[in-house]
Parts: C-alpha cells; sequence; structure tokens
C-alpha cells in the first residue's frame, strides 16, 4: 500500500488503481456497467409507479413508495438474472429469488426510512419556494432520488457477496 502525501499523488493513485483494476477484472466490469443499466432502468420505473400512484391513484407517501420499491425490485431481479449475471440461470430461481428478497426487505427498510425522513424535512422547504401542489411533488421526488442512492449501495454489496456470489 502506497502513502502519498500530495492530493494530486493520491487523486493519480486511485485512477491507477481502477485502471488496473478495470485492466485485471474486465468481466467484473462489464458486469458493474450492466448492473447500473439494470439499476437506471429499476430507477425509472421506480419513479414512474410513485408518481402514477400518488398523483392519479392518490395513495398515501408510505404506500405508494412500496409499491414503486417492489416494482423496481421484481424488474430489477429479472434483469440481472437474464443479462447482468445470466450464469445465475444455472441456479434455481425460487432460491436466488428468495435471497434477493431478503435484501430487498433490508433495502426497503431503508429507502422509506430514508425517503419519509427526507420528505417531512424538505416538504415545506419546497412548498414555500414553488407552491404547495409543485413543492410537494418536488420534495417527494427529491427524497426519492436520495433514498435510491443510499439503498443503492447496500443492494448491490449484498447482493453481489450473497445472491450471485460464485458467478
Amino acid at each position: 500500500m502506497y502513502i502519498i502525501a500530495s492530493r494530486k499523488g493520491r487523486i493519480k493513485l486511485l485512477f491507477t488503481n481502477v485502471r488496473e483494476l478495470a485492466r485485471t477484472n474486465r468481466k467484473e466490469v462489464k458486469r458493474f456497467v450492466k448492473f447500473a443499466i439494470v439499476g437506471a432502468a429499476g430507477s425509472i420505473t421506480d419513479f414512474a409507479v410513485l408518481n402514477f400512484f400518488i398523483q392519479l391513484v392518490g395513495l398515501p407517501l408510505a404506500v405508494a413508495n412500496t409499491c414503486s420499491f417492489i416494482a423496481a425490485v421484481m424488474q430489477n431481479f429479472a434483469l440481472n438474472r437474464i443479462w447482468t449475471f445470466p450464469e445465475s440461470r444455472e441456479r434455481h430461481a425460487s432460491g436466488q429469488l428468495a435471497q434477493f428478497a431478503m435484501v430487498s426487505l433490508v433495502g426497503y427498510g431503508l429507502n422509506q426510512l430514508v425517503f419519509l425522513t427526507l420528505h417531512h424535512t424538505w416538504e415545506s422547504y419546497w412548498m414555500a419556494h414553488f407552491g404547495a401542489d409543485t413543492g410537494f411533488v418536488i420534495s417527494y421526488n427529491v427524497a426519492k432520488l436520495f433514498a435510491i442512492g443510499v439503498v443503492l449501495f447496500w443492494n448491490f454489496t449484498a447482493n453481489r457477496l450473497w445472491t450471485y456470489r460464485g458467478l
């Protein structure tokens, strides 16, 4: 391990390490890119379902967030199994889905906590600047963006180490 005193040196070392990791482990880098694409698609689904259930159906935030999270998780499981981790199809889907669901349950708790806390913390700010209706929509969407960002790290790490280990 290198200890470099200058800031530029640390950044250069970081990029050198990332390049070396990418060069020696191309398969894992490609898999991470696919995982990120699947995650982006899941985020679009998450936002679309959330806004549909809040704005058109009139569900409470917590219920709409639960529905949108479940839709995104199911989509992500299917796409990751088919595209990101195609080797996983050699294993039983039911066992993987159970593992994925357990990881997602923890992710759901984190998502709900971050989503509702940030929305309630920021709602008055957004409403004061954009009016009640628009401020409300901005508030829960910004909160959702942060919640997705937080849960991304949990879901990727836990699923990579448990659900898709050894692939």
